[in-house]
């Protein structure tokens, strides 16, 4: 009788301004069939290029082949590891993340000045300010006020203004995904919580017409911060999602 294929290692990347919490659920909840490693894995704060930020992990990590699980910001990490190592990725998942780069013209340029406003919030009245700023907008409206919005805000003051500065310096700069997720052959899951307004659903609808043979999950009741917002929801479309994994390495 043919042996079971190994459970695939599973690397798990945080967001912007996001830390190991944001995985927290998902490492308890997958960690007991895999491993499971969350990143940045060692990536220096002051790493400001989404291509560097992939050659590190990819160096930090010793196995050869291994599933990635990349949230907002950690989805285009991702993409990124995937254009550079093809053939160590067993198997992707977007969550709330995208793959194009930032528009030319007015739309661009808004969103350079935006996120330079935020840097230079941090700079000038610290991680607080910007947690008050950027927050909100980012979770279901029901989140607002909670216990669980007060771990969101907990990571949010974890970070400092260098270590934003560098992430928002890596996202401006992004480079367009679109033809890395053309490309990709092995089992693909894009998640995207309702409600989420930073990265809304008709993006990933977008997102899954490049790959029609990816698997697309709407989570109801949810914003950005998908594996905080519903974490059981998104556990289980992981855990569906790495079973094709396994079957596929």
């Amino acid at each position: 009788m043919p042996s079971r294929n190994p459970a695939m290692p599973l690397l798990l990347l945080p967001g912007l301004l996001c830390d190991e919490d944001v995985w927290a659920a998902q490492a308890e909840a997958l960690g007991s069939t895999r491993e499971v490693m969350v990143g940045p894995l060692g990536i220096d704060d002051t790493v400001d290029h989404l291509g560097a930020m992939a050659r590190q992990l990819l160096a930090a990590i010793a196995a050869p082949r291994f599933a990635v699980a990349g949230h907002s910001m950690g989805g285009r990490i991702a993409l990124e590891m995937l254009r550079q190592a093809p053939g160590r990725v067993g198997g992707l998942a977007l969550l709330d993340s995208g793959t194009a780069a930032r528009p030319d013209g007015a739309a661009g340029e808004a969103e350079y000045r935006s996120r330079h406003a935020l840097v230079a919030l941090a700079r000038s009245q610290g991680m607080a300010a910007v947690s008050r700023e950027w927050l909100p907008p980012m979770v279901h409206p029901a989140v607002i006020g909670t216990a669980l919005f007060e771990r969101m805000v907990a990571m949010v003051l974890r970070s400092n203004p260098a270590r934003f500065a560098a992430q928002v310096q890596a996202l401006l700069h992004r480079p367009d995904a679109e033809p890395v997720l053309r490309g990709v052959h092995s089992p693909v899951l894009l998640v995207c919580g309702e409600q989420d307004r930073w990265s809304p659903p008709e993006r990933h609808r977008a997102m899954q017409a490049l790959l029609p043979g990816s698997v697309l999950r709407f989570i109801g009741e949810c914003g950005h911060m998908s594996p905080m917002e519903q974490p059981a929801a998104v556990s289980a479309a992981l855990a569906q999602w790495l079973v094709h994994c396994d079957a596929a390495a």
